[in-house]
């Protein structure tokens, strides 16, 4: 599938709006987007936009059926095929990636690219309807843009990182300290080529975005996901491979040394991201689809189009997760927490501290170091209503037994702590505690109906009528 074919498919069942009235690209589109997408709304395709000769297309993740037309099956269906992976072999070190492992089926293939408008002696960003979303934004971001590096060994690596237009030639590159593009980039030896895809199969894209292990090549991954291997054409200037039905292509490099104010942007917290310094992106090559279609997504306070990415992946890498943690039984990242404030976990208790193992087990997996608060609950209780949530935490917890802060990595973004990308983080143990935990009182028994009398209720009033209506 390529953008075009999901487009299709959303316009055939009804997850699509179309509009032909002119739009601009500076803050319109992305309030009538917000609007949209607060309002549980459709996927929008903008034919008419200021400026620029390109359609936009926005939403298009931003509803869990549109997900699901996406991935082509059921969530469900999909977390149940991840689940055999949960002995996911990663390749030797220093070995390409995918010669051995499970994923080795679905590895990319090599083709020809689509016939393209390619421009590689003065590529123009101009061309494209690239969006400012907010009014303190330090201008255009691209937003949805796969980003290709390999490391020394030729390891491919895609990565979900925005690029801030600087000029017609130049982006920001914005990625983070624990993103592997970044560690590709402090391996190099001073320049690194680099590869964007803007405009892919909505799985690849969604790829790029997985908390996947290094060495795992995501372009694999969305082969595994999509159910068969992703078709990667070469680039013309860098040694690199994109995606060979990617709307919109754009090649060039990276270099060691050389850094620009990036920012203010508009971000999931829902306030802006401060200014920092960010590596420049040097495009020296530009290919674009005939009637090239081009994605955006607008990033603010939840609910967004990027919080529905976030809770497929809470349900996807579910399994994976239990394979470290046997009994962790569910997990919900709210989207109040915007992916990494906060996760909330249900547990099948078995010892004293047992939620306190949990908590620490899941810090250390990769992404969820950034995770700023784990409440832990018993395997009873429904980690997706919060309003259960907050009845056990608040009724269970004594603060000073039952809370641990400890130090460690935040989230580049993390706006509350008095560091850049180092704080702390906090767990709270929501479980019934046990006397061996400090509980010298016997734990009360939960207040519960008679079931032979929620039986005969239910018999006798099925639509829950009240009996003396």
């Amino acid at each position: 599938m390529d953008l075009r074919t999901f487009i299709e498919t959303l316009r055939r069942e009804g997850e699509l709006a179309e509009t032909s009235a002119q739009v601009d690209p500076y803050l319109e589109i992305a309030e009538i987007t917000d609007r949209a997408s607060k309002a549980g709304g459709p996927a929008l395709l903008f034919r008419s936009v200021q400026g620029s000769a390109l359609p936009v297309l926005t939403n298009q993740f931003g509803s869990e059926r549109r997900l699901e037309l996406a991935f082509g099956v059921p969530l469900a269906g999909v977390a149940q095929r991840l689940a055999g992976l949960a002995d996911l072999q990663l390749p030797p070190a220093g070995e390409a990636p995918l010669e051995s492992g499970q994923l080795a089926a679905y590895a990319p293939t090599r083709v020809d690219r689509a016939q393209a408008d390619v421009e590689m002696d003065r590529p123009d960003l101009n061309r494209l309807p690239v969006l400012t979303s907010w009014p303190g934004d330090g201008g255009p971001f691209i937003t949805l843009p796969v980003v290709v590096t390999k490391d020394r060994a030729g390891r491919r690596n895609a990565g979900l990182y925005r690029l801030q237009v600087l000029d017609a030639r130049t982006t920001g590159m914005h990625w983070h300290v624990d993103h592997d593009g970044a560690a590709n980039f402090r391996e190099s030896d001073g320049r690194l080529e680099v590869a964007v895809a803007i405009g892919t199969d909505p799985v690849v894209t969604y790829a790029a975005t997985a908390p996947l292990p290094p060495g795992v090549d995501e372009f694999a991954f969305a082969g595994f996901l999509r159910g068969e291997p992703i078709e990667l054409a070469a680039c013309e200037t860098v040694d690199l491979e994109v995606p060979a039905d990617a709307e919109v292509v754009l090649e060039g490099y990276v270099e060691r040394g050389e850094e620009r104010d990036e920012g203010p942007c508009g971000n999931h917290t829902g306030y802006y991201s401060a200014i920092g310094r960010y590596p420049v992106f040097h495009v020296t090559c530009m290919r674009l689809r005939p009637d090239a279609v081009y994605p955006a997504t607008i990033v603010g306070r939840p609910p967004m189009e990027d919080c529905f990415l976030g809770q497929a992946t809470a349900s996807l890498f579910l399994p994976l997760l239990r394979h470290r943690l046997p009994d962790l039984v569910d997990l919900e990242l709210p989207v109040e927490g915007v992916f990494n404030r906060c996760a909330i976990v249900s547990i099948r208790k078995a010892y004293p501290g047992h939620a306190f193992t949990a908590m620490n087990a899941l810090w250390g997996v990769r992404r969820m170091m950034l995770t700023k608060f784990i409440v832990v609950v018993d395997e009873d209780v429904d980690v997706h209503d919060p309003a259960e949530v907050a009845w056990r935490v608040f009724n269970n917890v004594s603060p000073e037994r039952d809370c641990l802060t400890l130090p460690g990595p935040a989230d580049a973004l993390e706006l509350a702590g008095p560091h850049l990308r180092f704080g702390a983080r906090m767990g709270i143990d929501a479980t019934r505690t046990w006397r061996e935990e400090g509980h010298l009182r016997a734990w009360p028994d939960a207040l519960a109906m008679d079931p032979e009398i929620v039986g005969r209720v239910s018999a006798r009033w099925p639509e829950f009528e009240l009996p003396f209506a």
